[in-house]
C-alpha cells in the first residue's frame, strides 16, 4: 500500500474517521480531524497549536469556543448544498454539540498566531465552475485567500466532480518558492457518492494520480469514500470520478510562507490542455450544489 494513500479506517483507533496530525503525516503543518459527534452528546476539542475549521459534512450543531456560540445550519451531505461553517483559533476549547447528531471535518494547521473565533455564513461562499467539457467541476471557496483571509496559515476549499469527469487538472505542484508557486503540504480527503449521487458510499470510486518528474513518486490509485491521500510534493492530478459516482475530496493546505497563498505551477507538458477549453460547453450538470440545495 502506498505510504502517501490512507485508506479510510487506516488514520483513527477510535470511532472517528480521521484523526490525521503533521507528524502522522510526516510533515509540519496541515492536518485534518473527521469527528462523529453523537446526538445530545457534547465533544470538547483543545485546539493547541493549531487553528481550524469547523465543517459540517453531514448535520447541523453548535459551535461554542472562547464565550462564543455559532450554530451552523449543516447539511444532510457533501453532494447536496453549500454549509455554513466556523472559524476557531490555537489554544482554544471548543466544544461541539449536535441535537441530531454529525459528522464534522476540521482542517486544521500549526500556526503562531492567535485570531479571534468567527462564523462563516454559507450564502458568502463563493461557487465556482471550473474547466470544460469533461474537466468541468466545482470549486466551493470556502476557506481561501481573497475570500476567507481570517486565518494565519490554513487554507481550504472543497471540489465536487460529477461521474466520469477529471478535475485537479492539468497536473500541478507547490513544493517550492518560485514565480508560480509557494511551498504547501496539501491533503485530499475524498468522499464518493452512490447510486443516489447524494449519499457517500464505498460501492464507487474514483482515481487519483501524484508524480514527480524525476520518477521519484509515480502514484496512481483508486479511491473510495472516507480515503485520504497526502501530497508532500509533486505534481497531482487528475482525480476521475468513475462514471455514475460523483466525487467530494476536501483539500487541506498549509505551508511556511508568510502569507496564505494556494499559487501552483502546471506541469508544462500538459498546461496546454487549458487552451483548448474555450471552444468547449460546460457540463450542465455543475455547479453540482448551491447555497440552498442541489441544483441538478
Amino acid at each position: 500500500m502506498s505510504a502517501l494513500h490512507r485508506p479510510h479506517g487506516t488514520l483513527s483507533e477510535d470511532s472517528d474517521p480521521i484523526v490525521l496530525t503533521p507528524e502522522a503525516a510526516g510533515w509540519a503543518y496541515a492536518g485534518l480531524q473527521v469527528l462523529k459527534i453523537g446526538r445530545r452528546l457534547p465533544r470538547t476539542i483543545e485546539t493547541g497549536e493549531f487553528e481550524a475549521f469547523v465543517l459540517p459534512l453531514s448535520g447541523s450543531l453548535t459551535v461554542r469556543v472562547d464565550d462564543e456560540e455559532f450554530e451552523l445550519t449543516g447539511r444532510d451531505s457533501v453532494f447536496s448544498r453549500v454549509t455554513d461553517f466556523a472559524y476557531v483559533p490555537r489554544d482554544a476549547e471548543v466544544e461541539l454539540t449536535s441535537a441530531t447528531g454529525a459528522v464534522v471535518a476540521l482542517p486544521m494547521a500549526r500556526c503562531t498566531r492567535r485570531l479571534e473565533p468567527k462564523y462563516g455564513p454559507a450564502e458568502d461562499v463563493p461557487v465556482e465552475v471550473r474547466g470544460s467539457g469533461q474537466a468541468t467541476r466545482q470549486v466551493t471557496n470556502f476557506g481561501v485567500p481573497g475570500v476567507w483571509d481570517h486565518a494565519d496559515k490554513l487554507n481550504a476549499c472543497e471540489l465536487i466532480t460529477p461521474g466520469g469527469n477529471w478535475s485537479s487538472y492539468p497536473p500541478h505542484k507547490h513544493d517550492e518558492a518560485s514565480g508560480c508557486e509557494v511551498v504547501n503540504e496539501e491533503i485530499y480527503y475524498f468522499r464518493i457518492a452512490g447510486r443516489d449521487g447524494v449519499t457517500p458510499s464505498r460501492e464507487g470510486f474514483g482515481l487519483h494520480r501524484t508524480y514527480t518528474a524525476d520518477g521519484e513518486l509515480d502514484e496512481d490509485v483508486a479511491v473510495r469514500d472516507g480515503d485520504v491521500f497526502l501530497i508532500p510534493r509533486g505534481y497531482h492530478g487528475p482525480c476521475v470520478a468513475a462514471p455514475g459516482y460523483p466525487m467530494y475530496y476536501l483539500n487541506v493546505l498549509a505551508g511556511p510562507a508568510d502569507e496564505r497563498s494556494m499559487a501552483f505551477c502546471d506541469d508544462p507538458a500538459h498546461t496546454w490542455i487549458r487552451d483548448t477549453w474555450k471552444p468547449e460547453d460546460l457540463d450542465p450538470r455543475c455547479p453540482v450544489t448551491d447555497h440552498e440545495g442541489r441544483v441538478r
